[in-house]
């Protein structure tokens, strides 16, 4: 299992529960808003009973963990539990370090700082295949017991916290910790997915090989020759397919114009690519 557990994993896990927790304590408790999930249960916690939220994370996690352990395989496991004590340990020593950012109690700014730390925080934690515990182990178990979705699980638990905060929130706190939620959704798909977006074009043109030769000749790139028929004609046709950098799109369409300016050509955004050349080298090495 070890063999399976990356040092820089775990160290940009540990990096996204710190700006996670740097944003919980110095945005979120500091000025009243509330958090969907089990962190939105532990600031109720802090708030009646005065329970440090480093402290009550760990409790509420562990059940969770007994309870899912055979669920996970064992690294998402481990990284989970690094996830889940890295937040409750950042959590505890950001409640100790003095800080203060004078806002002049300006919710607004606030509510756009909370979701941004959250959104960037937790980004970079499931990006590197953690996650902070809570929520997502519940909604990991009813999927594989139940078949629920994994959506529709979250999107529940976050919606019953957060109609639990109206217990010491006013009206005005909760729909701007909504917002904030709403951001910090937002931000975790862009950095998940959008800081990196790779570029795929379907081309079909009647000089198709030429097209391929010349990509693979002079950018290096991999090029994915599919069987297509016509709707109308009829006519069986190969379709290329190729996926190319943001910043390599330019000179795709500077080789088809200068060998076929009558192709068709089709460009989409990529979100997420594996394989050689992005994630792997020539010799199928991973690329750090």
């Amino acid at each position: 299992m070890l063999k399976t557990i990356r040092l820089k994993n775990i160290l940009f896990i540990m990096l996204g529960t710190a700006i996670y927790a740097f944003g919980l304590v110095n945005f979120n408790i500091q000025n009243g808003l509330g958090e969907g999930g089990l962190t939105g249960i532990t600031l109720i916690l802090l708030h009646f009973l005065h329970i440090d939220p480093a402290y009550s994370n760990i409790l509420l996690n562990a059940p969770l963990f007994l309870i899912g352990w055979r669920v996970f395989g064992s690294r998402a496991f481990m990284y989970t539990g690094i996830g889940t004590l890295s937040l409750s340990l950042f959590l505890w020593i950001f409640q100790r370090i003095p800080f203060t950012l004078d806002l002049h109690s300006d919710l607004l700014l606030v509510t756009l700082f909370a979701g941004g730390f959250t959104g960037i925080g937790l980004g970079i934690v499931f990006r590197y295949g953690g996650t902070t515990g809570g929520s997502d182990i519940i909604a990991k178990l009813l999927n594989y017991k139940k078949g629920i979705s994994m959506g529709r699980t979250l999107f529940l638990f976050d919606a019953l916290v957060l109609t639990a905060s109206i217990s010491y929130l006013d009206i005005r706190q909760v729909m701007y910790t909504l917002v904030a939620v709403f951001i910090g959704a937002r931000v975790i798909d862009f950095v998940q997915e959008g800081a990196y977006a790779a570029r795929g074009a379907m081309i079909i043109s009647q000089k198709n090989e030429k097209i391929a030769d010349r990509v693979m000749q002079t950018m290096n790139r991999g090029v994915t020759i599919l069987e297509g028929r016509g709707g109308f004609s009829k006519l069986d046709q190969d379709v290329l397919y190729i996926v190319v950098a943001k910043n390599e799109i330019i000179q795709l369409k500077q080789i088809i114009d200068s060998i076929d300016p009558h192709a068709f050509v089709s460009v989409s955004t990529v979100h997420d690519v594996m394989g050689e050349g992005f994630t792997l080298d020539e010799n199928k090495n991973p690329l750090d």
